[in-house]
């Protein structure tokens, strides 16, 4: 058998129709999300992107997530080429592990059509963040796969992944307000690359001033030794 007439023919899939993110709130959000991981599981195996479409069969409409998270993945070698654009589930054997919508308003049929989506497609687990709680008074939902149905979960670590989900308020990229975040199983965030710079550039300042301390106490101890007619430099 020709195992070539077993792949789906991807000719006539809409990989991308330019259709913008719906607002700046939300691209930041996405990036936050996504430059958060590529921060900081470096050595990893995985793929996350965001508005990026997934396709579950030839002739069904993707759907398009906010955010996802697949594990044991990578885009492929040659991305730019039709079949490497967008998640094709038989491609990457796999469905993602975890996708995340961002609230914006009433349309977006998040607990019901798309929850029943990625329900169908075996996420693993799917989050819903609603920061204007347009839903109602929630503002972080997360759903886990147990059989065939989603059921809502009370906590907010995600055992099969290895992370968890917090809602964290600070400034990103000069905005203050509330965002969702990654976070390890102690609730630390993972952060992001400007982050990480930040830190190290405090630690090194604290270094630089630990050491700067040091050497005038040296000093201060050689000018008392030399007042006492003792001279530090000469060895003991």
């Amino acid at each position: 058998m020709d195992t070539e007439l077993l792949v789906p023919d991807v000719a006539d899939l809409v990989t991308e129709d330019d259709t913008p993110v719906d607002n700046f709130a939300s691209e930041k959000q996405q990036r936050l999300l996504t430059g958060a991981l590529y921060s900081a599981l470096r050595g990893k195996t995985f793929l996350a992107a965001a508005n990026v479409g997934i396709y579950t069969a030839i002739g069904r409409p993707p759907i398009v997530p906010d955010v996802f998270l697949s594990l044991d993945v990578t885009v492929p070698e040659q991305w730019w080429e039709k079949q490497n654009r967008c998640y094709l589930l038989w491609q990457f054997d796999k469905p993602p592990d975890v996708v995340i919508e961002i609230v914006s308003n009433r349309e977006g049929d998040e607990l019901e059509g798309k929850l029943s989506r990625y329900e169908q497609m075996r996420v693993s687990y799917y989050a819903v963040f609603d920061p204007n709680h347009e839903l109602g008074p929630e503002e972080l939902r997360i759903f886990e796969l147990r059989g065939r149905h989603y059921a809502e979960m009370t906590e907010t670590w995600l055992e099969q992944v290895g992370l968890g989900l917090t809602v964290w308020e600070g400034v990103f990229e000069g905005k203050q307000a509330r965002w969702l975040r990654w976070c390890d199983a102690q609730g630390q965030l993972l952060l992001t690359g400007d982050e990480r710079a930040e830190l190290e550039r405090e630690w090194a300042e604290q270094e630089r001033q630990r050491a700067e301390r040091e050497h005038q106490r040296a000093e201060r101890l050689a000018a008392r030794l030399r007042a006492l007619g003792e001279d530090p430099d000469l060895e003991s």
